[in-house]
């Protein structure tokens, strides 16, 4: 993972910059350098015998596009209408993830980075099998997606604020 250091204070090593959005009581930090947009949520046709966390296809900037529904992914089993959609580019296509919010663009402290689960950590071994079989490019950017902890959200928006 590449890192960065930030002009304000070049003891502080930070990472990448993420993308956090919500999505049931979790928060998801994306990779931004696989984010291609935020929008609203489109119109989803429901697909036949696809996982239950994959809520169907939504045309998006004319392209069909596969919708990850973020709560189902890891493990909520009441689905969360989702207020925000995330494009994520995977290869040269694009996959949506349909979350409750969208928060902004952070970059997270390395330490940060190393003290929270990989985003698929909790997800049912069959899950990451399912996604793995449909996507394994898909797989590769969530894995290097994390949850947030809300603990460590609110220390790192502790130390952005100035006093």
């Amino acid at each position: 993972m590449d890192s960065a250091r930030r002009s304000d204070s070049p003891d502080v090593v930070e990472g990448g910059p993420y993308l956090i959005c919500r999505s049931n009581a979790c928060l998801c930090a994306l990779p931004l350098e696989s984010v291609a947009e935020t929008m609203r949520p489109l119109p989803v046709e429901p697909l036949a015998a696809t996982p239950a966390f994959v809520l169907g296809i939504s045309v998006i900037r004319g392209a069909a596009t596969p919708v990850v529904d973020v709560a189902r992914l890891l493990g909520s089993p009441v689905p969360v209408p989702p207020q925000r959609l995330v494009t994520l580019r995977i290869g040269a296509r694009c996959v949506a993830l349909a979350v409750e919010g969208v928060i902004g663009v952070h970059a997270l402290p390395a330490a940060a980075l190393d003290a929270v689960p990989a985003l698929l950590s909790g997800a049912a071994n069959e899950t990451v099998s399912a996604i793995s079989t449909l996507d394994a490019q898909l797989l590769l950017v969530l894995q290097s997606a994390r949850l947030v902890p809300e603990s460590v959200w609110a220390a790192i928006d502790a130390q952005a604020t100035p006093p």
